[in-house]
C-alpha cells in the first residue's frame, strides 16, 4: 500500500487535537475524501472497495447520478425551510406505500431520535412505561437504547446493563431485556409483565443474527394477544432486505417501524412510521393536550435529504436492483466461507446476503452471546488485513451495495483468500 501522505498526516494530527479520540466517533482508521460507485478513496489517494458504505446508507453506491441530480435541483430551490415541502410530503407517501405497517410518517434527523420517539409514542398510546428490548439489539444512542446493547456479563434475568456512562439509574427500571431467538423466554417475560409494558422494540434482523423460523411470528402473536405495540427498528433493514423492509422480507407486520440510512439517500434523515391510531399522538388536535406528544426538529423532513431519499427509492423500486444486490452478497458470503474453510480457519458466516459478517467461532450464531464469544482478535486482524488488500468494511459487518461491480467482487474474493491464509498462520 502507498505511504500516508503529508496531507493525511496533517489531517490526522488536527483530528487528534480537536476531536475526542481523534474521530467523529465512527471509523477513526480512515480519512475518506471521495467515493464513486462501490469504491472510496482516502486522503492519501488509496482506493478501496467499500463495504462500509457510510454505515449503510449508500445502497446505490456513492455519487449515484440520479440521486445527485435530485439533490442539485433542490439546492437551487433552497436548503431548508422549517415547514412542509414537496419532497418531504412525497417521500412520506412513498414510505407509506412501501412499508406494510406504515399509515402515517413522522420525520427525525437520526435513527437514534426515531427509536426514542417510537418508544415515547407507544408509552403515550398504552399509558404504560416499560419497554422490552432484546439483548444485543441496537436502537441508537438514546438512554433507553443503550441498555444491554453490548454487555460484557450476563444480566440477572430481565435486568438491563447500562452500556454508557451518564445514564440515570432510573432508566434501568423502565427496560426489560430478553434473549433474541428464544421465544419461550420472550413468552415468559411478556406473560409476567404485560400489564406494565408499553411496547416491544426489536430489529427483525438483529445486527447480523437471522431470526429462527417462527421467532418473529411468535413475538407478533404474543404482542397481539396482549395488545402490546410491536416496534420493528428498521433503520438498517428498511429498504435493504426488500423494498418493504424486514417486515416484508420476513412476512411479519409490526405496529410501528423506524427507518433511516437508505431512506435519506446518504443525507441526515430518519422517520417513525406506523398505525394511525398510535401516530395520532403527534397531532394535538386529534388526542388533546394530555396525550399529545410534541416533536419538533429544525431539520426534520429536510428537503435536500428528502429529495435524495425520493430519488433513491425511485431507483430501488424499478428494475432488478434487489436481484443484483442479493447476487453480490451471495457471491461474497460463499467466497468468504470457502476461503476460510480452505485455509482451515474455524468461522461462521452469518446474516443475509445484503448484510452479513464473519464470526470466528465453531458454534452456531443464534443470539448476542454466540457473536460475543467469537474470537475478537481474529476479527480485528481480518478487518486490518482486508484494508491492506484494498477492501474496507464496518468493524462488525459487511454492507453490500447495488453498485458493487463484478470487478469489485472479484478483487474482494482474492483478498478473502489472501487474508484467510494469513489468519491461518496465527
Amino acid at each position: 500500500m502507498d505511504q500516508t501522505t503529508r496531507a493525511e498526516a496533517d489531517l490526522r494530527e488536527k483530528a487528534r487535537n480537536y476531536l475526542p479520540g481523534g474521530s467523529f466517533g465512527n471509523a477513526p482508521e480512515f480519512v475518506i475524501v471521495e467515493g464513486e460507485g462501490g469504491r472510496v478513496r482516502d486522503a492519501s489517494g488509496r482506493e478501496y472497495v467499500d463495504y462500509l458504505l457510510g454505515s449503510g446508507p449508500m445502497l446505490l453506491g456513492h455519487n449515484h447520478p440520479e440521486v445527485m441530480e435530485a439533490v442539485r435541483a433542490q439546492l437551487e430551490r433552497g436548503a431548508t425551510f422549517f415547514a412542509n415541502s414537496p419532497p418531504g410530503i412525497l417521500l412520506a407517501e412513498a414510505i407509506c406505500k412501501a412499508m406494510p405497517c406504515a399509515e402515517k410518517v413522522r420525520y427525525t434527523s437520526s435513527g437514534s431520535e426515531a427509536t426514542l420517539y417510537a418508544m415515547r409514542a407507544v408509552r403515550a398510546f398504552r399509558g404504560r412505561s416499560k419497554i422490552l428490548k432484546f439483548e444485543g439489539g441496537y436502537h441508537g444512542m438514546n438512554e433507553y437504547a443503550l441498555m444491554s446493547l453490548a454487555p460484557k456479563r450476563h444480566a440477572n434475568g430481565t435486568n438491563p446493563i447500562p452500556d454508557s456512562a451518564g445514564i440515570p439509574e432510573v432508566i434501568e427500571n423502565e427496560i426489560l431485556v430478553a434473549p433474541y431467538n428464544d421465544l419461550e423466554a420472550v413468552k415468559a417475560i411478556i406473560e409476567e409483565h404485560h400489564d406494565a409494558l408499553a411496547g416491544v422494540v426489536m430489529e427483525p434482523l438483529q445486527r447480523i443474527i437471522t431470526p429462527r423460523p417462527g421467532f418473529l411470528q411468535g413475538v407478533r402473536e404474543l404482542t397481539s394477544k396482549y395488545e402490546i405495540p410491536l416496534v420493528f427498528d428498521e433503520i438498517v433493514t428498511g429498504f435493504r432486505l426488500s423494498y418493504g423492509g424486514g417486515q416484508e422480507f420476513y412476512q411479519v407486520v409490526p405496529d410501528l417501524c423506524t427507518i433511516g440510512k437508505i431512506v435519506g439517500g446518504g443525507f441526515p434523515l430518519a422517520a417513525l412510521a406506523g398505525r394511525e391510531d398510535i401516530m395520532r399522538h403527534f397531532d394535538a388536535e386529534a388526542v388533546g393536550p394530555e396525550r399529545f406528544l410534541p416533536q419538533i426538529g429544525t431539520l426534520n423532513g429536510n428537503p435536500i435529504a428528502a429529495s435524495a431519499g425520493l430519488a433513491t427509492l425511485d431507483v430501488l423500486s424499478r428494475g432488478d436492483a434487489y436481484e443484483r444486490l442479493f447476487e453480490n452478497g451471495r457471491r461474497l458470503m460463499e467466497g468468504l466461507g470457502k476461503a476460510m474453510g480452505d485455509a482451515g480457519v474455524e468461522s461462521q458466516i452469518t446474516g443475509e446476503p445484503c448484510l452479513f459478517e464473519i464470526v470466528f467461532t465453531g458454534a452456531p450464531i443464534v443470539d448476542y452471546w454466540s457473536v460475543e464469544n467469537g474470537d475478537k482478535k481474529k476479527l480485528s486482524m481480518f478487518n486490518s488485513l482486508l484494508a491492506e488488500h484494498g477492501v474496507i468494511k464496518a468493524s462488525s459487518k459487511f454492507y453490500v451495495s447495488v453498485a458493487h461491480t463484478d470487478e469489485d467482487i472479484d478483487l474482494t474474493l482474492q483478498a478473502f483468500d489472501a487474508v484467510a491464509k494469513e489468519i491461518a498462520k496465527h
